[in-house]
Formats: structure tokens, C-alpha cells, sequence
């Protein structure tokens, strides 16, 4: 049976690594919908490319940009726009899988749309479960969605607990991103086109930059939180800077399992769209000799990096305390790239708007996106005081 596949966030790094283990697999996989953001023509490439049924655009404006690009490439795509497009063809017998990489909270209502019509569903948003952890859990469990990971950290966790005994305790390891070891004064000076040089992985910038300020980790924390059931508590995060072991997961008896690979995202991708078989990815196996035979492992410093501590801060107030620290993240990180403000304000902006908005107990959708929209309306009055006092 031909596996009919939709990535979601096409053109972003994930995107386009799930569309090359999907080519690998003619005869068993194609990308049935494609979707992307605003760059037109780069789906369009994609289009030319994998030929899907359907493709999306997010922003309406660039409907038929689309439309007329696929018709001009003698495609006989369906060109859509917008994110009630995107939700009815996710829910629909377009696709099967879901690869759901768009990046942000604007991924959440695709993902929830997947989840309750039971569909195979390969996350790498992690603002879904961020956002509304509690919540997608309970529709994909309601649905029979089956949720395959695919953060290299989460996934690594996933394959560590395929023979379904508990675990007792998670690591989850962290390369410490390319700020390891700097001071505050150094951190300070820090500049977007720096952040975005993460030294092992290649991601999009957002994504980069939370791993730069080990955001990236703490959100990963929440996660694991939702996804496994494991108390936060019995969650740790090491940092590691050879980038191989992805995550280690303990178990009652005194044994530890761990899942080590090459950086590549394609490794998570195969294991999502192959699960339970294993497929090729074009990942080399893993050498430890070539890669120097060392496997280091360090505490997080918390003073220099203290966006961790706050999402271990706000999985532990529950409720919409880490929509929000997601919210104002988004907004800091986006400020930051654009120079409106430096690299210690992204978790001071954070900070100020936990502070401003108190946890509310609750995982309802509509709740969870008041709080987001709120957190943005704070966070962004804090990014205005903080870009007004540098001009």
C-alpha cells in the first residue's frame, strides 16, 4: 500500500529532509500535499519536483502565485491558501502521514486536525505540544493517531521506549550550541548571524537561535514531559557537545539505553515513516572512531543560559504558563533577529511577561490561545521599552 504523505513546512530544513527519505522510497511512499509559509516559488520547485496532489500556501495573497505557477509547470497539482485549507486537506484521504514542521504556534491547528482523525503523525512542531501538550495527547489517544516524534531527542527517547516498559528517569542531551562556555559580557555581543551558526545541526533560524540560548532544550523538556508521561522532575538535560547521543532513558532495574547517530535529521524522518520497520534514510552509520572516540558530558550552566530554567519554571506552574513562555519567546527571538534587541533580552523578555501573566489552570484551546495572544501584546511593549532605550 502506497503511503501518502503530507509535509507540512515543505520548505524549512525538516521539510525538505522528509522529502528526501520520501523520494528514497518510490514504491512505498510520495508527498501527497505540500505546504509552505510564504515562499512561493521555492514550493513551487518542490511541486516540479514530487509532483504532489495537493499544494498549500499559508499566505492568501499568494494564492495565485501558486495557482498560476503550477499551471504554467503543466502540473496537475491543486493550488490552495491559507490555514482552513490546510486544516480540511490534513483531515481529509489526501494523506495518511503527517509531517508537521511548520514552525511556531501557527502549526498547532494542523497538527490538532491530524491527531483527531487518527492520522500517523511525525512532529517536529513542537509548539503543539508546548502549547496545548495536554490537549493533543488526549485527541491522539481519543483518535488512534499514532505520534512518532521527530526531534533527534524525542525520537532517540521513542526508540529507547519501543518495548513499552516505563521509564524511570529521561536525559536529554543538549551540544550546548555555539555560545558553550562564553560569559554574560560575551553573550552580550552576541549577534543574529552568530546565533544562527549552530555547529552540529542544520536548522532554520528561530530554531537556532532557541538552541543557542538552550531555549530550544527546555521547550524539548515540556515536551518529553507530554509525550512520555514522565514526571518533570525525572527529567534532566546534559549537555554534550559531540552531538551523538541524542537522548538516554533509565529504567527501574539499573539499565540505561541510549540512542547515538550522525547529526542528520533524516535518521528521526526514516524512523517516523518507516515505524515499526526500519528504512533506509541516507544516513551513514555511525563511526565513533572517525568522529573521535569521545563522549562528553556536562551540567547546563543556568546563570549564562536561563531560558532553560524558565521552561522548567513554567512546565512546573502548568497551564498557560508555558503557552505563554512560548509566546514570548517567539517574539523575543523574532526581535533579536531582526536587531531590535540583544541576546540576553530574549530571556529577560520571556521572564517579564511570566511574571505579568500568572499560570491559569486550564488546557481548554480557547484559554491556551488568549494567553498566547496575551503574552505576544506584553512581550512585544517589553521589546519596544527594551529597542527604545538602545536607539
Amino acid at each position: 500500500m502506497m503511503q501518502r504523505v503530507a509535509v507540512l513546512g515543505a520548505t524549512g530544513s525538516i521539510g525538505t529532509s522528509a522529502l528526501d527519505v520520501i523520494a528514497r522510497h518510490p514504491q512505498h511512499m510520495r508527498a501527497s500535499v505540500l505546504a509552505a509559509g510564504s515562499q512561493v516559488d521555492a514550493l513551487l520547485a518542490l511541486c516540479r519536483s514530487h509532483a504532489p496532489d495537493h499544494a498549500v500556501i499559508a499566505d492568501m495573497a499568494s494564492y495565485s502565485a501558486l495557482r498560476d505557477g503550477l499551471r504554467t509547470a503543466g502540473l496537475a497539482t491543486q493550488a490552495h491558501a491559507g490555514s482552513e485549507a490546510l486544516d480540511a486537506l490534513v483531515a481529509s484521504d489526501a494523506c495518511d502521514t503527517v509531517v508537521a514542521a511548520i514552525v511556531g504556534a501557527a502549526g498547532l491547528p494542523s497538527t490538532l486536525a491530524a491527531a483527531r482523525v487518527g492520522k500517523r503523525l511525525l512532529l517536529a512542531n513542537k509548539e503543539s505540544l508546548v502549547l496545548a501538550g495536554e490537549l493533543l495527547m488526549r485527541e491522539a489517544h481519543a483518535h488512534g493517531a499514532v505520534i512518532v516524534p521527530i526531534d533527534s531527542e524525542h525520537n532517540a527517547i521513542f526508540q529507547c521506549l519501543a518495548d513499552g516498559n516505563p521509564p524511570s528517569r529521561i536525559t536529554l542531551t543538549a551540544s550546548g550550541g555555539p555560545f558553550r562556555g562564553w560569559s554574560a559580557g560575551r553573550l552580550a555581543q552576541v549577534t543574529p548571524a552568530q546565533a544562527v551558526a549552530h555547529p552540529k545541526w542544520s536548522m532554520g533560524p528561530k530554531i537556532s537561535v532557541d538552541s543557542a540560548t538552550l531555549m530550544n532544550k527546555g521547550l524539548e523538556v515540556i515536551e518529553a514531559h507530554h509525550l512520555f508521561g514522565v514526571p518533570v522532575d525525572a527529567i534532566r538535560v546534559l549537555v554534550h557537545p559531540q552531538s551523538l547521543v541524542h537522548s538516554m532513558v533509565d529504567f527501574i532495574d539499573g539499565s540505561s539505553l541510549a540512542q547515538l547517530g550522525l547529526p542528520d535529521m533524516r535518521t528521526a524522518l526514516a524512523v517516523g515513516l518507516g515505524w515499526p520497520k526500519r528504512i533506509a534514510s541516507g544516513v551513514q552509520p555511525l563511526d565513533l572512531l572517525s568522529e573521535g572516540g569521545r563522549l562528553e558530558f556536562e551540567l547546563p550552566d543556568l546563570a549564562a543560559f536561563p531560558c532553560l530554567a524558565l521552561a522548567f519554571a513554567a512546565i512546573r506552574a502548568g497551564g498557560t504558563a508555558p503557552a505563554v513562555l512560548n509566546a514570548a519567546n517567539e517574539e523575543a527571538v523574532s526581535a533579536f533577529l531582526q536587531g531590535h534587541i540583544g541576546f540576553l533580552d530574549i530571556p529577560s523578555t520571556v521572564a517579564a511577561a511570566l511574571d505579568a501573566m500568572p499560570a491559569n489552570l486550564t488546557d481548554s484551546i480557547e484559554a491556551l490561545l488568549a494567553s498566547d495572544a496575551q503574552a505576544r501584546v506584553n512581550a512585544r511593549q517589553t521589546i519596544a521599552g527594551i529597542a527604545g532605550g538602545r536607539t
